[in-house]
């Protein structure tokens, strides 16, 4: 009987191919992942893109906003991902002032990312003169680059908290032109986070680069979402996220099981147990008896 065939390994997906599928009718779907575990099943599930994403502050550090994530958080984190999958696309996260102070220091880290972490692409939030400028340099240098406007959680103190943005026709307008600049500086795509559905389903239709939205409507190229909220791992669940899941509980029930069955000694049982003669046993301990007497 011959043996079955083995089934072609999925294409890798590259910034460039991400990039191409704009326009493609088929939404690109990403989620975050900051282990090994994680980027394993998510990989297995079918995504696009995953975001090693400094939201990882808030959902297994403990922290109240992202800020206090550093580089080396991401480059760990990163790397644990790619070790875990062969053909998904691997963008991490530039966090806080790890690029903001100078343009060498943003290169640097963004080069860290991807020479240490394994990343295909970084992400930096806002659309500044020194955000597009670190653009051009990262993209020249053969580091895509993921841009991201609306509500950018790095600026959050600026922004006066995590809400709604660009939801008159001024700020909608300076969104706009920052996507304009974003592309031509030379992102591969743009996170739209958190503004009126209307307003990305224009601005998706304008770039030419993909949208990618998270609680800014259907009508983006693709989605994000955070792994923690779609798996209800969490305590809190956005608005723009749904819960597929509320994994939080099923895990809670699993470890108060094998609490009890320690406690009521069922755990371990013969099959998690291996078993030697008594006699064995016996002769062990007149050896050790014999050992003893021998040194004293």
């Amino acid at each position: 009987m011959s043996a079955m065939p083995t089934p072609p390994a999925a294409p890798k997906m590259t910034a460039t191919a991400f990039s191409a599928l704009k326009g493609s009718g088929r939404p690109l779907v990403m989620i975050t992942a900051y282990d090994h575990p994680s980027a394993r099943l998510v990989e297995e599930a079918g995504v696009d893109a995953i975001l090693v994403g400094d939201s990882m502050g808030m959902t297994v550090l403990g922290h109240s906003s992202t800020l206090p994530v550093t580089v080396d958080d991401i480059a760990r984190a990163t790397a644990a991902v790619a070790r875990a999958t062969t053909h998904t696309l691997i963008v991490a996260d530039m966090p806080f002032m790890s690029y903001q102070v100078s343009y060498e220091e943003g290169m640097r880290n963004a080069g860290r990312l991807v020479a240490e972490g394994g990343a295909h692409a970084v992400k930096l939030e806002g659309a500044s003169a020194a955000t597009l400028l670190l653009t051009r340099g990262l993209t020249e240098a053969g580091i895509p680059v993921m841009g991201h406007v609306g509500l950018t959680p790095q600026s959050v103190n600026a922004l006066g908290g995590y809400r709604t943005q660009a939801k008159d026709a001024t700020a909608a307008a300076k969104l706009i032109a920052e996507c304009d600049a974003l592309e031509q500086a030379g992102a591969f795509a743009i996170v739209l986070e958190c503004i009126p559905a209307e307003l990305a389903e224009r601005v998706t239709e304008r770039a030419g680069v993909p949208t990618i939205g998270i609680g800014a409507g259907v009508a983006c190229d693709g989605q994000v979402q955070v792994f923690h909220d779609l798996l209800g791992l969490g305590e809190f669940v956005p608005r723009h996220a749904k819960r597929y899941v509320d994994a939080g509980s099923i895990i809670r029930e699993a470890v108060a099981r094998y609490a009890d069955d320690v406690r009521g000694r069922s755990f371990p049982g013969d099959e998690q147990s291996t078993h030697v003669s008594g006699e064995m046993i016996d002769e062990a301990f007149s050896a050790v008896h014999v050992l003893n007497r021998s040194q004293s």
